[in-house]
């Protein structure tokens, strides 16, 4: 069953309560340069090309109105200024901000155009929904340069945390795997980007990380935040893992930030991420019906657009919650009869009421990579057949893989007959073993970037459009797209001293330092507390004691320093008044000569 586009109700949702437009849809830094521009889009107004998926140009047009719009009086939206959503609650002195974007210029921007029209309030408030950067990162766009300012900056209990193991630990990794996801270095057209499905895209301007100062820990829990009532609802592993909903009971109106958009979302997404539960995430979603859905007559998130109307809302949260639900439940229904992920995923279909839903449709997740993922969680990455236990990396079997054949030029050959029966799913397969087998060899990645071309023009979900023309451009020009943003975030002061001694083992060359043994403790005067990092066996390892405790083992460097002097010690910047009181200094910077930077610096944890 397929929806039907005789239906534009979505389109009157979103655009119900434009205020204003930003005309030109760009937005500048400070220097001049570029970092959104929502006018590009502007193509998308017209009718569907061949070369993309009639449902996802459908999304695009409704993702693309971009402006200030009145949620409900009191509560506004400033959509399509970056991959999210902005919103503004006027309370009783001021504004209450909830989700500061990607980047800095986009969150002030956002909140210019909001002024423009209802008169410069104070912040008095902001909420992070969740750990995920465009929904905390542009926070100093709205907020007073200097010091943080006083006033209660919200978020779920673990948000930090999450933050850590997300953004920092595993960033890196996901923002170059996310350039692919996002269509990063695509030109804006009908043969390239046309969005993410979520939204229109990232921002790439400045990124920022201020700390939540009041983290919610209990479902049910209410927190006033000058003369506005906000009632919370705890949602962890559901599209976050540390997340919230709330509802703003006076208003009428229920946020709900990231886990019922306008589309399907992810349980397992393609940047990398860890799995997310899909049945806590269906039992959450049944659960703000029951606790908030009586009293809203407003539905609205982080990304998309509203929806208006009690039965209307309760009646999209429930197909939401039943579609995770299905999801789950089917997927290990199927696992349990002994299918794998990949042959659950052949054969799953939503039911007829799912599939005829707009806002169910996989424009962001998929029911493809969403059933694979939920398998990962149960049953790992090994679908229990041995010949995948110990398969060779990905050079090595296509130089097997050529060696069958006959030759590259062979593969090609047969790849060609499967592009001719429209096959192409096998002839990318075949094709990727000749690259890597041979990566010079031009026919082939002619090829396969034509062949990944027809894969994303078909493709109804935006990630996978991107992922496969990304991957094309590249074969063609030899160049990467490099990193999403995030990249750059000034985040060490932010972080707690165990945080960066976290950052900092991750970075260690495991093989070089596998002989090399180290004791250093810090005593950082001004947070009272002695750390102790051993270094051994290739592992780094950390302790906090009390600043006075006595040890019995003597460090090999013993410092005693502040700890906004440690930061810049474990940066590679020696800093002046840094007592040492025991050994040398120099068995620190061995340590750090020992880390492996994924970012491109030459020595030290540039993450800090």
């Amino acid at each position: 069953m397929e929806p039907s586009f005789e239906d534009v109700q979505d389109f009157k949702d979103a655009q119900k309560g434009l205020i204003s437009r930003l005309e030109p849809g760009v937005i500048h830094d400070a220097d001049g340069k570029v970092v959104w521009d929502i006018d590009q889009f502007q193509f998308m107004q017209g009718e569907c090309p061949e070369t993309v998926n009639p449902k996802l140009w459908r999304q695009g047009q409704l993702n693309s109105m971009q402006g200030l719009f009145e949620i409900t009086p009191g509560i506004y939206h400033i959509r399509a200024f970056d991959l999210s959503n902005m919103s503004i609650v006027e309370s009783d002195n001021g504004i209450i901000i909830v989700d500061p974007l990607v980047s800095c210029e986009c969150a002030a921007a956002g909140l210019k155009i909001y002024e423009a029209h209802r008169g410069k309030r104070k912040v008095m408030g902001m909420i992070y929904s969740h750990s995920h950067g465009d929904h905390y990162m542009g926070a100093a766009g709205v907020l007073p340069t200097g010091a943080v300012p006083d006033i209660p900056i919200i978020a779920p209990d673990g948000f930090m945390e999450a933050v850590l193991s997300e953004s920092i630990i595993a960033g890196p990794s996901m923002r170059k795997r996310a350039a692919y996801m996002y269509g990063r270095a695509l030109v804006r057209g009908a043969n390239g980007h046309v969005g993410v499905g979520l939204g229109m895209g990232s921002s790439t301007g400045t990124t920022s990380l201020i700390p939540p100062n009041l983290l919610i820990r209990e479902t049910g829990e209410e927190h006033v935040v000058d003369g506005v009532r906000i009632v919370f609802q705890m949602v962890p592993d559901s599209e976050a893992p540390a997340e919230i909903n709330f509802h703003f009971p006076d208003f009428r109106a229920l946020c709900i930030p990231e886990t019922a958009t306008n589309c399907m979302h992810n349980i397992v997404t393609l940047r990398g991420a860890q799995v997310r539960d899909a049945k806590a995430w269906s039992g959450y979603l049944d659960e703000a019906i029951v606790l908030f859905g009586d009293g809203s007559d407003v539905l609205f998130g982080s990304h998309n657009w509203p929806t208006w109307g009690r039965k209307e809302l309760i009646a999209r949260l429930a197909e939401q919650r039943d579609m995770y639900g299905y999801l789950h439940d089917q997927t290990v229904r199927m696992m349990n009869l002994g299918l794998t992920g990949t042959e659950i995923a052949e054969q799953i279909r939503l039911p007829p009421n799912l599939s005829r839903a707009w806002h169910c449709q996989g424009y962001y997740g998929s029911v493809s990579h969403n059933v694979k993922g939920i398998y990962q969680k149960y049953m790992t990455w090994f679908d229990g057949n041995p010949a995948n236990l110990w398969k060779h990396p990905r050079e090595a079997e296509g130089t097997r893989y050529v060696q069958c054949m006959g030759g590259v030029e062979n593969l090609c050959s047969k790849a060609k007959d499967f592009i001719a029966v429209g096959d192409l799913r096998f002839a990318a397969t075949l094709l990727d073993h000749a690259t890597a087998a041979n990566p010079s060899y031009e026919p082939a990645k002619e090829l396969l970037a034509a062949t990944y071309e027809q894969l994303g023009y078909g493709a109804e979900n935006a990630t996978w459009r991107n992922f496969y023309l990304t991957a094309a451009q590249t074969l063609k020009t030899a160049t990467q797209p490099g990193m999403v943003a995030g990249g750059r975030t000034p985040l060490g002061p932010n972080l707690s001293v165990g945080q960066w001694f976290d950052i900092l083992s991750i970075q260690i060359d495991g093989q070089r330092a596998g002989f090399m043994t180290a004791v250093v403790d810090f005593n950082l005067t001004d947070d009272m507390k002695k750390w102790r990092l051993t270094l051994s066996n290739g592992v780094l390892s950390r302790r906090q004691y009390k600043l006075d405790a006595s040890i019995e083992d003597s460090p090999d460097l013993d410092l005693t320093l502040s700890r906004l002097d440690l930061l810049e010690l474990l940066r590679g910047n020696k800093q002046p008044g840094v007592k040492v009181e025991h050994g040398k200094l120099e068995v620190l910077h061995d340590i750090l000569a020992l880390t492996e930077v994924t970012s491109g610096s030459a020595r030290g944890p540039s993450q800090l």
